[in-house]
């Protein structure tokens, strides 16, 4: 299991990778373009929105994933390891409660906006949701791992 979750967080950072460079790439040739020629490609201004979206969401993903993410630890810090076990059991359920409201909406949101098309590339303008739609399914499931493994030190009554 472990394995398979290490392949899935290496193919996400390769595809935002792909994404970002990608990005740069289309961006750059556009002010070449712009400034060199005076011209551009008109749908690079698209398609580098739709791919910034979709770096923000997986890079949230990836950053979850790695623990990167803020926290304010002064509370925390003065439990006693059982009791941190417990807050943490109850943050993440309050956590993968927020992803449910993340993917419900943001799936809607996808089904409302898949027939409305951007005016120069075509592309569905649902496909900015389905990000939030992935990322929250993603970060979901890391969740309910992280919330199996708390309450099975719990139930060892180990620390984390």
């Amino acid at each position: 299991m472990k394995a398979f979750a290490q392949l899935v967080g290496k193919a996400l950072e390769a595809l935002v990778v792909i994404i970002l460079s990608a990005m740069s790439i289309l961006v750059f040739l556009n002010v070449v373009l712009r400034y060199g020629f005076n011209s551009s490609i008109n749908v690079t201004e698209e398609v580098s929105r739709y791919m910034f979206v979709w770096l923000a969401f997986l890079g949230a993903v990836l950053a979850f994933s790695e623990n990167q993410h803020v926290r304010v630890k002064m509370l925390t810090d003065k439990l006693s390891p059982v009791g941190r076990n417990i807050l943490s059991v109850f943050t993440d359920l309050a956590m993968l409660f927020c992803c449910y409201l993340i993917v419900d909406g943001s799936w809607i949101q996808f089904n409302l906006n898949l027939n409305n098309f951007a005016p120069i590339s075509g592309l569905p303008q649902g496909i900015t949701f389905l990000a939030s739609t992935v990322a929250g399914v993603l970060i979901g499931i890391l969740i309910v791992v992280r919330i199996v493994a708390t309450i099975g030190i719990i139930a060892k009554g180990e620390s984390k």
